[in-house]
């Protein structure tokens, strides 16, 4: 008997549904007019009329939509097991050894979990049971998580309360942005960058031992994703680490959404900073997976010996399940045979030689920064005064979605275009990208400045929510007159 086609939705009553049945939180991009994505291949999404959109943001996609050897890789062994990991199976010890081999010598203990949030939830309690200290160090505009203790670890989310939702074992440093962060060369001529930034993190240590606290973690994302793609200085980690640790406390570097090879010259974004930078944990997640969720925590031998001597017995359901580490077994043979990391940096390099041609060209751009297929364009209306074009950042992308390309911005001002596509961005993509950028740019610089009622009915925001329907989230939604369109950061 032939089994009766399933029903297939207009968009209109997916919507419907979603909105009777899906929490009120759960935030749509493009909540006027959202996109129904009914399939993907490679760096192209395809909607429920046939368009094709360009992604440009999708790094959780890392290898490619529906990468055919990663999902063969997944229902082969679905249909031959799948259980939990207190079962001996080869895939997990497998997996293991293969992360470890793409890192420095001690980070060698896999722990594996299902998300870059319980990733980061469980680093924090390694960190603790190592140190026997509370309190974290944080990056201003960080984003970890979204469990609750991680979410107390991300200012992005709870600088949203006015700081308010700070705990206070929580410490907040600067975030070491060189163009419109706290030190700059503009403020700081002349000076080490990476030392000042690094001071700072220092001084809270200082200032934590001076209370009666006690550090257990600095926390960093490799390269400040939601914060604006920020690349660190040189010799930011190498200070900071020295610091940190002479307070006792360990040092834990989030590659959840820069790593598995998108610098493109190394496999982990924490390695730009010098080959003797390491870490005490490392979290990863997103890309490991290609979509399917699967995380992990790696470390040292004498952290892991701290955790496992409390007593307390770590066990997680479905972290290291056979699929889950066959589909990421398949994504790290599909960076190698793909090419992927020389992929990055060959259309990485493209992408920034093109992008500083239309800085010299569009007023609009203040700065790129960037490495590998890891890209910010920090959009300004002044270059002297470095004042965010946050309003316009918001038309860019809105006017890209018209042209079925999807891009996103971040950053404290929502002012910085992010580039972080799938990894087989080619060149031609790279191109469709910046031809179409090159166009709204243009057009944006010769439009006369709007007044504010027609700022508002171009998109911007009042009270978190754009006029164009797009919802707001983090610190600037509560600002009135600004915001941006999309958020990746879910």
């Amino acid at each position: 008997m032939d089994k009766a086609p399933e029903k297939v939705l207009t968009k209109a009553e997916t919507l419907k549904l979603r909105q009777k049945f899906v929490g009120p939180s759960c935030k749509l991009f493009f909540k006027a007019d959202p996109i129904k994505i009914v399939r993907a291949q490679g760096q192209y999404m395809y909607d429920d009329e046939g368009n094709r959109y360009l992604d440009c943001i999708n790094n959780v996609a890392h290898v490619g939509h529906c990468h055919r050897n990663v999902v063969l890789a997944g229902t082969q062994q679905m249909e031959l097991l799948n259980t939990n990991n207190r079962f001996l199976h080869d895939n997990m010890v497998l997996l293991a050894e293969r992360l470890v081999s793409t890192l420095p010598e001690k980070l060698s203990i896999c722990y594996f979990v299902n998300s870059g949030s319980e990733a980061n939830d469980l680093a924090l309690r390694l960190a603790r049971a190592h140190t026997h200290a509370e309190d974290a160090i944080v990056l201003d505009h960080a984003y970890h998580g979204h469990t609750t203790a991680v979410m107390d670890l991300s200012p992005y989310k709870f600088n949203a309360h006015g700081g308010s939702g700070k705990k206070p074992w929580v410490h907040v440093a600067p975030s070491p942005d060189i163009y419109r962060g706290k030190y700059t060369e503009l403020n700081s001529p002349g000076q080490d960058l990476g030392e000042l930034y690094a001071g700072e993190v220092k001084k809270i240590l200082e200032e934590a031992k001076a209370d009666g606290r006690g550090v257990a973690a600095f926390y960093a994302e490799s390269l400040q994703s939601c914060g604006g793609q920020v690349i660190p200085p040189p010799g930011y980690l190498e200070n900071v680490y020295r610091h940190v640790r002479a307070a006792g406390g360990v040092c834990i570097a989030d590659e959840v959404q820069v790593g598995f090879g998108r610098v493109g010259t190394h496999w982990w974004a924490f390695q730009l900073q010098g080959d003797d930078i390491v870490p005490d944990i490392v979290t990863l997640g997103k890309p490991m997976g290609n979509g399917h969720p699967v995380s992990a925590v790696i470390t040292t031998a004498e952290i892991a010996a701290s955790f496992a001597s409390n007593g307390m017995e770590y066990f997680n359901t479905y972290g290291g399940n056979p699929v889950s580490c066959a589909v990421a077994l398949a994504v790290l043979d599909a960076i190698e045979k793909d090419q992927l990391r020389e992929n990055a940096i060959s259309v990485g390099a493209h992408l920034i030689d093109r992008l500083t041609q239309l800085q010299q060209k569009h007023r609009l751009i203040g700065d790129i920064r960037g490495c590998g297929l890891f890209v910010g364009i920090d959009l300004v209306r002044d270059r002297n005064t470095r004042e965010a074009a946050t309003a316009e950042a918001e038309e860019v992308i809105y006017r890209m979605k018209k042209s079925f390309i999807l891009l996103s911005a971040d950053g404290p001002h929502r002012n910085v275009l992010k580039i972080k596509p799938p990894m087989c961005f080619s060149m031609q993509d790279s191109d469709e990208l910046l031809n179409k950028l090159d166009e709204i740019l243009t057009d944006i610089e010769c439009d006369e400045p709007a007044d504010e009622s027609a700022a508002v009915q171009n998109g911007t925001v009042i009270n978190g929510t754009a006029a164009n329907g797009i919802v707001l989230d983090g610190p600037s939604a509560s600002l009135p007159l600004e915001g941006v369109l999309l958020k990746c950061c879910v």
